[in-house]
């Protein structure tokens, strides 16, 4: 296949071993356990498990000039991902989050947007691409600036060039710029251009602020809702609750399954996760993006690239590398 083009926001993740229910009071000293140092961002998830399940990948982000965006491309390169777009900016430093993981309990993060905050799309080359996925774009102050009109920009640029676009969002922190943000009438702009938009319930509560539940009749309504945005493909993911896959019309498909467009279109799909060990939640969601727009892009059919969605995110969360199941 043609490379897929994997732009947006990405980090250093940066991931101390701590016990359960630890907790540090100002002047303690807190023992932690090794610290695991990783590509992070969606731009570094979705992107190597499309290379680890057989794509081609170029990823496109901006780190800073220094140290650190050193060891942040060099980490992407271990991963299977071409990095002749990330461009290193002067005076930027590069992104990183701090990850907090406790047995038992969600992760937490603190996090420093860096040079994402330059991002705005316009260098990004879609030369011989077939698909583009853009993530995080609540991360990304230059993308969404304006309400979103880079976004638009580099969208529309991918649909002229016969580009099948993917969007996925991040949950918005109700402190940071991005919660200011008009997200209905931004995306009502932005996923009239996207074919595969990858949500999932939580970046949909903090961006459109709506309820949105988890069991299958929420999920299928939230997705039906989406649809109503726009885009042709959404699949909508709720971590141990589940996947949901709901597709538009066959005409809208068209750009996005070609032939298969008649089996593609109208479809209402929902899958449990795949069972496995759970080591991480971190980057599963990504992880299903990667499997959704493999199977979508080398042909399978909504039910088999769904699946391959579960299994994907399966094998993320238990920290190991992606698989095809022929």
């Amino acid at each position: 296949m043609r490379s897929v083009v994997v732009a947006g926001h990405v980090c250093v993740d940066f991931i101390p071993e701590v016990r359960a229910g630890a907790a540090a009071a100002p002047g303690e000293l807190l023992e932690v356990g090794p610290l695991g140092v990783h590509a992070g961002g969606c731009v570094a998830n979705t992107g190597a498990d499309l290379a680890a399940l057989g794509a081609d990948v170029d990823v496109v982000a901006d780190v800073g000039a220094d140290a650190l965006g050193d060891l942040l491309v060099a980490l992407l390169r271990a991963r299977g991902t071409r990095t002749d777009q990330i461009r290193p900016r002067a005076g930027a430093s590069t992104s990183y989050s701090l990850v907090f993981e406790e047995a038992g309990r969600d992760r937490s993060f603190w996090h420093h947007v860096g040079a994402n905050a330059g991002f705005d799309g316009s260098a990004v080359d879609l030369a011989g691409a077939r698909a583009l996925h853009v993530g995080y774009p609540s991360l990304l102050p230059g993308l969404i600036a304006d309400g979103g009109r880079a976004l638009e920009a580099l969208l529309e640029r991918a649909r002229a060039a016969g580009v099948t676009t993917s969007l996925d969002l991040a949950v918005i922190d109700p402190g940071s710029p991005a919660a200011s943000v008009d997200w209905r009438a931004l995306l009502r702009r932005v996923l009239p251009l996207v074919d595969v938009f990858s949500p999932s319930v939580d970046d949909v509560r903090t961006a459109l602020r709506v309820e949105a539940g988890s069991d299958p009749g929420d999920l299928r309504r939230t997705a039906a809702m989406l649809l109503e945005l726009g885009p042709a493909v959404v699949m909508l993911t709720a971590g141990a609750a589940g996947l949901q896959l709901s597709t538009g019309h066959a005409d809208r498909l068209e750009a996005v399954s070609g032939e298969r467009a008649r089996e593609w279109s109208g479809q209402e799909h929902f899958t449990p996760p795949s069972p496995g060990a759970v080591r991480t939640t971190l980057g599963a969601g990504d992880a299903a993006t990667a499997g959704l727009l493999y199977g979508l892009l080398t042909g399978r059919d909504p039910r088999d690239a769904l699946e391959l969605a579960a299994r994907t995110a399966a094998a993320r969360v238990a920290g190991e590398p992606p698989a095809l199941k022929e």
